[in-house]
């Protein structure tokens, strides 16, 4: 049972993450990764829906008929995107405005409709939660990191706008390389969103092959030693 639920986990961070493997979701991922916190809102309103979308279709599935199972997952999808739209305009309202029109697009994001057709509906509750939760937070983390990246290379700062999110006792979380530094504009700009993104899954194969590689030669040793 553990094993299974690890499986799910490390999917959903690793091996089959959204945005390095799978490549869904890359619109809102390229479009608003320009900064760290920009990132890091898009990506936890993503797993909220994703988490509650899964239970939802989870605890139906048995009662949905096949023909109307993608309006009714749509119609799920798209509730629970106007509930995190409406909780993010009440109370992170400066982030809502700056996040635009890609909080009700998450509604569209293939990610969600996808794991609630391929997992969700076949599954039960516990083991959908685990997999909305592991996925959203597998795309979050990319969010995150590509947005840290880019805001870095391009404006020289990290947590530029945490009060966005966390007050105004964030504003000292600010970062900078100092007032000097030029900044390079084609980091923040949509080609910088793809190389940005070109050069994660790039390390990402890497660290895949080096992890491979001992487990190769172990078996190329084990059946040397049988010969």
């Amino acid at each position: 049972m553990a094993d299974g639920y690890r499986q799910i986990v490390t999917d959903g961070l690793w091996h089959n993450n959204q945005g390095l493997v799978a490549l869904l979701g890359l619109c809102p991922l390229l479009a608003v990764s320009n900064t760290l916190v920009n990132g890091l809102g898009l990506g936890l309103a993503t797993t909220a829906v994703l988490a509650l979308s899964n239970v939802s279709v989870s605890l139906i599935r048995n009662w949905v008929r096949p023909e109307i199972r993608l309006p009714v997952f749509v119609l799920i999808i798209a509730s629970f995107v106007t509930t995190v739209e409406l909780v993010m305009n009440a109370y992170f309202h400066d982030l809502y405005k700056t996040l635009g029109i890609f909080i009700p697009l998450i509604v569209t994001n293939c990610t969600i409709i996808g794991r609630a057709e391929a997992f969700a509906s076949r599954n039960p509750v516990p083991r959908a939660l685990v997999d909305g939760l592991a996925m959203g937070i597998g795309f979050t983390l990319v969010l995150i990191v590509l947005g840290g990246m880019r805001e870095l290379i391009g404006q020289g700062t990290l947590f530029d706008g945490a009060q966005l999110m966390f007050g105004d006792i964030a504003r000292s979380w600010r970062l900078s390389l100092g007032e000097d530094y030029p900044g390079m504009l084609i980091a923040i700009l949509p080609p910088g969103a793809f190389m940005g993104l070109g050069l994660l899954i790039a390390f990402k194969h890497l660290i895949d092959r080096r992890l491979s590689r001992p487990r190769s030669t172990e078996v190329t040793g084990a059946e040397t030693s049988a010969a």
